[in-house]
């Protein structure tokens, strides 16, 4: 029986040279394909400054082989990712030795480092001793046996310090770590997997799962979601809180009320530990744009776009992946896939659109009024877009995008077309069904959205939505976190006012100031404001998104439209909205 995980985590510390040059940034455990490969193991982030990355990856490999032959890991296995400043450095590892894996790949990074340095390594007969004994602690014969008996039979294993699971929802069972049975005693017929997907990307991620929900129940199913909202299956909330990980995922997966599930699944879970599971039926990619870079050695929206295809490596061979084909990034690294794709896009033209019909593959489009799901032989749903109440009339493409995802996901976890209509047409951007994604509301005749938009391409898509709207007058709330830079904010706040506002608030975040000034931020705002032509006398500033929201209330007439970029005081927000509402 292994040792608790305290012990574990906690019996070794593998010293460091003190170096500028060479920083051992983080080391962490994978429980799930990643950005780099689909095994477990464990992986450390390196920054190098003055040394050739590809050398520095050279002796690395010569050192961690030495430790791994004196383990008598032979098995495992080695990768490594060169980025702007650093390099990702990886290890395989049996899924019952991931803590002593992290132990190992940082013994085998102070032997690198060391002699890269010029310094004096610690004994390795006394690293090698120390590793034995942790692996010695943590090994648990009983998990790989279960897990060598789960993949003979294609059902998949969840596990993690506390529990181990086989299976997906009504299908699955779950044993304690240390209760788990011998494989002889189990009966395999009541295990299997459910239609899972995943869905990433950078924006419409929650959208797209809640819609895809939606049509699993209007199936019939009892469907299951996680978010960065909460865990939600049916009508019951597991949990609230942002889920958008493994441990979510696993809460999900192991309900037995459970007959499908749509996981969002964010760059944050990918790169800390990678993806939960190893079988899923789909994984969408809605598209690819520049957000929380500079973390995890992802300095660049093409690595970002490679750390989101992670979602890739865990899709079935008789899978489907279904992709974005207007986002360049997501064309380019879908492509690169092996598995069967379904294409979508906002032009019947688009020229994976029309290589999908000749080849006889799935793909969806918009033509411009009703949007198109063709099956691989013929176009089997056709739906207009006004009839769809997200799209506003067509007016918001952006959730054209998002529908077309979810058709192409619930088409391939093998939901029929009529559930489809259904679930489509009676989803709402309402607060109760799709909070703080494009939520609309009628105050004194007047349009009012409510969006949590907080990156450069979701803040745009809103600005174009207002822009084509007709208004009398239009209105503007918006603020930033303060973790920003000066740029950053300039950029998203060009993109907020594009839609030429005749007054905008600017709301303090007080709460996301993370090391700014008071009024730092507002003030970077305001003066980006009128740098983009917005007059200084149609520029307020308030204490609060509650008080901006409040402001911008006692104006409106019949007429007008409002945009309130709320990233905090949300329940403030919709409170005020709810009281004067028509």
């Amino acid at each position: 029986m292994p040792a608790d995980i305290e012990t574990i985590e906690n019996y070794l510390t593998v010293p460091q040279p003190e170096s500028i040059q060479l920083v051992l940034d983080d080391s962490r455990r994978i429980t799930g394909p990643g950005m780099i490969w689909d095994r477990r193991g464990a992986l450390i982030d390196v920054l190098v400054d003055g040394f050739d990355s590809a050398e520095v990856v050279a002796v690395w490999e010569a050192e961690i082989a030495r430790v791994l032959s004196a383990l008598g890991w032979d098995d495992s296995l080695t990768a490594h990712r060169i980025f702007e400043n650093g390099v990702t450095l990886l290890i395989s590892a049996p899924a019952d030795l991931l803590y002593s894996a992290v132990f190992v790949i940082e013994t085998g990074w102070h032997l690198a480092a060391c002699r890269l340095l010029g310094q004096e390594p610690e004994n390795f007969g006394k690293l090698t001793a120390g590793l034995k004994e942790v692996i010695a602690l943590e090994k648990n014969p009983a998990l790989i046996r279960l897990q060598q008996a789960a993949d003979a039979r294609n059902i998949d294993i969840l596990s993690d310090d506390d529990f181990v699971s086989l299976g997906h929802g009504k299908g699955s069972e779950v044993w304690g770590v240390n209760d788990i049975p011998d494989p002889s005693e189990i009966d395999w017929n009541r295990l299997h997997n459910l239609p899972v997907a995943l869905i990433t990307g950078t924006n419409g991620k929650s959208t797209s799962v809640r819609l895809a929900t939606a049509i699993g129940e209007a199936a019939g199913l009892v469907a299951g979601s996680t978010s960065t909202d909460y865990v939600k299956l049916g009508n019951d909330v597991l949990d609230y809180g942002d889920y958008s990980g493994p441990g979510g995922a696993r809460m999900l997966l192991r309900d037995k009320r459970l007959e499908i599930a749509f996981l969002e699944t964010a760059r944050g879970g990918i790169l800390r530990r990678g993806l939960p599971l190893f079988q899923a039926r789909a994984a969408l990619v809605t598209n690819i744009a520049a957000d929380h870079l500079g973390q995890y050695g992802v300095n660049t929206v093409e690595a970002l776009a490679q750390a989101k295809f992670a979602v890739a490596r865990a899709v079935s061979r008789d899978g489907v992946l279904v992709l974005n084909a207007d986002d360049p990034l997501v064309v380019v690294n879908g492509e690169a896939f092996d598995r069967t794709k379904c294409w979508f896009s906002l032009s019947q033209d688009n020229t994976h659109i029309r290589q999908a019909r000749e080849a006889g593959d799935p793909c969806c489009w918009y033509d411009g009024e009703n949007i198109c799901y063709f099956d691989g032989a013929a176009v089997a749903l056709r739906i207009a877009a006004a009839d769809i109440p997200i799209t506003m009339g067509g007016s918001a493409r952006f959730n054209i995008h998002n529908i077309m995802g979810a058709i192409g996901l619930s088409r391939a976890m093998g939901i029929d077309n009529d559930a489809i209509v259904t679930g489509l047409t009676q989803f709402t951007a309402s607060p109760d069904q799709n909070p703080g994604r494009c939520n609309e509301f009628m105050v004194n005749g007047a349009r009012v959205f409510v969006d949590f938009a907080h990156n450069p391409h979701a803040i745009s898509a809103m600005s174009a939505l207002i822009e084509n709207l007709p208004a009398n007058r239009k209105y503007l709330l918006l603020g930033h976190a303060g973790d920003r830079s000066d740029q950053e904010i300039r950029d998203l706040t060009r993109g907020a006012v594009g839609f030429d506002p005749d007054l905008v608030v600017i709301a303090e975040l007080e709460d996301y100031l993370r090391g700014r000034e008071p009024g730092e931020v507002p003030a970077l705002i305001a003066s980006e404001c009128t740098d983009c032509g917005i007059a200084a006398d149609a520029v307020r500033m308030a204490v609060s998104p509650g008080e901006g929201t409040a402001h911008i209330l006692g104006q409106l007439r019949d007429g007008d439209v409002a945009l309130i970029l709320a990233l905090s005081d949300r329940d403030r927000v919709f409170e005020l909205i709810r009281a004067v509402q028509d």
